[in-house]
């Protein structure tokens, strides 16, 4: 019944609103990459938020292929007790002519654009109606709403357009935000219309190297580590990387073959543990996410590595807390992807002690950021690499070669946290 009323109050709107459609306009190709810095924010509201959202986002990636090819509910909405993301990486895009600036989320494990969550949709001379509705549901909330097509200014030099655009008219789990900016397999965006339900949407990245506006289809992602609870300190590069922020050789494999994680920005690694190269992980297949914050790990992989490094669960913040001797004695993580090994020092699987108090723990506790995933190994989508992971490594989607890329960086052996 409420997707209902939504959904004819919708089509009044577009009805309505009546906007004229323009041509599309000619683009000179830039030859050289194009950077967006965008910013890292702590946006805690409850005791152990962090792991209910990444567990709720978990269970819903896996859940999304299914939908693949349908129109998806509001009724599928995977629901966890919070309403906010809990650490996200924010950039300031700018849509229409002249353009309003929107603070949109970055995630590779979606592929919409939309905005309207806090400041809402202006529309503007390149704003251009296409009679569908859109509608994306995320672990922790949803969006739905009229589809537009607009100008996009990511940065200057990069200026898209006739980028698809969702403008909501109801959405929920994105306080303090505007909407998101999806950066992941354009796939992900089929079955989103309605009632084009078969139509895919072309991301801005596709869009961008189609346009002629980036030299090549792909887009380098740097983070790093931060004691702050916000800060600009991060950047992504469409069209390219940016070799001033890794300092190893960048290392490519193929996106992996496994279901459902290939439906996303998935790889197939092997997890140990420590000198003695203790199996944490057998090879299996995965994801790499910016929209999750923590590193997760299969139920019984979780198990192991909780008991090698004799965590305990704490209640206040859902993360395991070591005790100062066993932290000292904390080993390095070895995660083999492909023909490399990349090592994840004691100091990165530790959260920011600085930030302790932000999440709901103790000022001088000390806690893990690898975390259960909330299922058994074995399902075709294992762990997700998540923020606190790729903010100690180079990352690269190479969407037009199918393939991911990681180096180390500055921060690969940094004692941030």
């Amino acid at each position: 019944m409420l997707a209902g009323l939504r959904l004819a109050s919708a089509l009044l709107c577009v009805l309505a609103l009546g906007l004229p459609r323009t041509s599309d306009a000619l683009v000179v190709r830039n030859s050289s990459p194009v950077t967006l810095p965008i910013a890292r924010r702590l946006n805690v509201t409850g005791a152990a938020n962090i792991v209910q959202l990444d567990q709720a986002r978990a269970k819903a990636l896996k859940a999304r292929p299914q939908a693949q090819g349908t129109k998806p509910s509001l009724a599928s909405v995977i629901s966890a007790p919070v309403t906010n993301e809990a650490v996200d990486y924010v950039a300031t895009v700018g849509v229409g002519s002249p353009a309003t600036e929107y603070s949109l989320l970055i995630d590779t494990g979606s592929s919409n654009t939309w905005v309207g969550a806090g400041k809402a949709f202006v529309t503007s001379s390149t704003t251009q109606a296409t009679g569908n509705l859109v509608e994306v549901t995320y672990g922790s909330g949803f969006v739905f709403g009229q589809q537009f097509t607009d100008q996009v200014t990511l940065a200057p030099g990069l200026v898209i357009e006739n980028q698809s655009i969702g403008a909501a008219l109801d959405s929920e789990g994105f306080d303090g935000v505007d909407g998101i900016i999806g950066i992941g397999p354009v796939d992900l965006t089929c079955g989103t219309l309605f009632p084009a339900i078969t139509e895919c949407i072309p991301t801005v990245t596709d869009n961008a190297f189609t346009q002629g506006l980036i030299p090549a289809h792909e887009i380098g992602i740097a983070f790093a580590p931060t004691q702050s609870l916000e800060i600009t300190n991060g950047e992504l590069t469409f069209g390219g990387v940016d070799e001033s922020k890794f300092t190893g050789p960048l290392k490519f494999v193929p996106i992996t073959s496994t279901s459902p994680a290939n439906t996303f920005v998935g790889i197939d690694q092997t997890v140990t543990y420590g000198s003695a190269g203790t199996v944490v992980l057998p090879t299996t297949s995965g994801i790499t996410d910016t929209g999750t914050t923590l590193l997760l790990l299969a139920s019984d992989a979780f198990a192991t590595y909780q008991n090698l490094t004799g965590g305990v669960m704490d209640n206040d913040t859902g993360l395991l807390r070591l005790t100062p001797d066993q932290f000292a004695n904390l080993e390095s993580l070895f995660f083999q992807i492909g023909e490399t090994t990349f090592e994840f020092t004691p100091n990165a699987q530790i959260w920011p002690r600085a930030l302790n108090t932000a999440i709901g723990g103790q000022t001088d506790s000390i806690y893990l950021i690898v975390n259960d995933l909330g299922s058994l190994s074995g399902e075709g989508l294992d762990f997700i690499d998540g923020m606190t992971f790729l903010e100690r490594f180079y990352y690269v989607f190479d969407i037009a070669n199918s393939r991911v890329g990681f180096a180390t960086t500055q921060f690969t052996d940094a004692t941030t946290n």
